[in-house]
């Protein structure tokens, strides 16, 4: 890191003299962080006021943790913050190993121009939005217009009501899910696998190893510190969930295991304008984020993985 004190002083300044095009190029993102990341921080004092309005944010009076006791004594919090943990959990478990072995099986095509389209159609639907891919699964789910039910019926079989039945509606909300993002997590452990040394491979074989004990000794250790860091990013996320999605897909046969914390603060926040209640919700998802994340960092580190924050060395004084 560049610093300005002792005897580099001047060269530093050089340094950032003949480099200040790659600086520049750094200070849009810069800005763009400051401004939508760091400057609405402010805003977390709402969570200690009645806000009112008229009298602005540092003008309402302060109350203290009232605002928590409401939040905690709301059965529809306990409610969606309970659907929010749930199905993240079921997401991480059932999604998250999914982009892992896609990386695997993709790694082990050797047709180079096969291997690149597979790749590409994988990522692809990334880029198509929720509103557009919920038009895709009403297309396909909808009870009298549905190709699925519109199938069930020219085989005999009955109509079934997938975004009001509670296992099919779980079904289609975690599916969408990995349908829509594995190709595109697999990428990161696409080139995790670039990093391994061929080398090790081609004396893997030598030494008669197949495949399987390949990717059992070289492969999968190669990529796992890739694993453990992403792990520990999507534990560190485990109480936020996307808007868009459980907004489209909820209805009010399902609100029971659909109501999550993002549509709760919508609904409190944006339709009743209850803007202290609702950032004292988001004051304590952040939290609950913030100690899960050092919490499975700690873990990781106990296991002997690095995590995310790297140890520091300990030198040896003489």
């Amino acid at each position: 890191m560049i610093g300005f004190n002792g005897k580099n002083r001047v060269k530093n300044i050089n340094y950032l003299k003949e480099n200040y095009d790659l600086y520049l190029m750094l200070f849009p993102a810069l800005a763009f962080y400051f401004i939508f990341r760091y400057v609405p921080i402010y805003g977390i004092v709402l969570a200690f006021k009645d806000y009112k309005f008229n009298l602005g944010i540092m003008g309402s009076p302060w109350i203290g943790f009232e605002v928590f006791k409401d939040v905690f004594r709301s059965r529809m919090f306990w409610q969606a913050f309970r659907n929010t943990l749930w199905l993240n959990l079921l997401a991480l478990a059932v999604g998250f190993p999914l982009p892992i072995i896609f990386a695997l099986i993709l790694n082990e095509i050797r047709i180079t121009g096969y291997k690149r389209v597979v790749q590409s159609i994988s990522y692809l639907p990334h880029f198509i939005s929720w509103v557009i891919l919920y038009g895709i699964i009403l297309a396909l789910t909808a009870r009298n217009t549905g190709i699925f039910n519109s199938m069930l019926v020219n085989l005999g079989k009955d109509q079934v009501n997938f975004l009001t039945n509670h296992a099919w509606w779980l079904t289609i909300f975690v599916g969408s899910s990995i349908w829509k993002e594995t190709g595109w997590q697999a990428i990161l452990y696409m080139s995790a696998l670039t990093a391994i040394d061929p080398g090790l491979y081609e004396a893997a074989a030598i030494d008669g190893a197949g495949r399987w004990k390949s990717l059992k000794h070289i492969t999968l250790p190669g990529i796992k510190g890739t694993i453990v860091i992403l792990l520990i990013l999507n534990i560190g996320r485990i109480m936020t969930i996307g808007f868009e999605k459980p907004f489209l897909l909820n209805n009010a046969s399902v609100n029971d295991i659909g109501s999550v914390l993002s549509v709760y603060i919508f609904t409190m926040g944006i339709q009743r304008a209850q803007y202290s209640f609702t950032t004292a919700v988001g004051l304590f998802q952040s939290v609950i984020n913030f100690a899960l994340l050092i919490a499975a960092d700690k873990i990781a580190k106990t296991l002997g993985e690095e995590g995310l924050f790297a140890r520091k060395e300990k030198k040896n004084e003489k």
